[in-house]
């Protein structure tokens, strides 16, 4: 092989080194800040076990808001078709968080409950998020519960 196109098959092989070595760091980045979304049992079945960092939806189950007198701290239970989880909250809810209103939080699990880093409502009656409508509708699937209510 003569000297020129031997430089010229070392400077293509370390443009394409240097390209996958780009898209493979390109990759690695976006994967670490992806959030997953996860029903209650979802997490409960331990799907949601290889995630540090995720995200919980389903509806506010009425009556299990708990508000800490001194303090910014919540508590509340989030449910769908087959499974609850207590979540843990401290700062200010959105204006539109109540009972019986789908949510959406970020956070890890502690234990056995869920710490939310930060909570999300839905902004009016009739929306719902289209990755949570999705999960909620794939968890209800061949059950006698609609996917836009909250089981008792």
């Amino acid at each position: 092989m003569n000297p020129t196109r031997k430089r010229r098959m070392i400077i293509v092989l370390l443009v394409l080194a240097a390209a996958v070595v780009a898209v493979g760091l390109t990759v690695f980045a976006l994967q670490q800040n992806m959030n997953y979304l996860f029903t209650p049992s979802q997490v409960r079945a331990g799907q949601a076990e290889a995630y540090k960092t995720f995200r919980l939806g389903g509806m506010v189950k009425g009556g299990s808001i708990e508000r800490s007198g001194d303090s910014l701290k919540v508590g509340f239970t989030v449910v769908d078709a087959d499974g609850a989880l207590p979540v843990e909250y401290t700062g200010i809810l959105p204006d539109l968080f109540r009972d019986n209103q789908s949510v959406i939080a970020t956070g890890h699990m502690a234990g056995d409950h869920f710490v939310a880093t930060e909570v999300l409502a839905k902004h009016d009656e009739t929306y719902m998020p289209k990755e949570l409508k999705d999960a909620m509708e794939k968890a209800h699937h061949g059950k006698a519960v609609a996917a836009n209510e909250a089981p008792q």
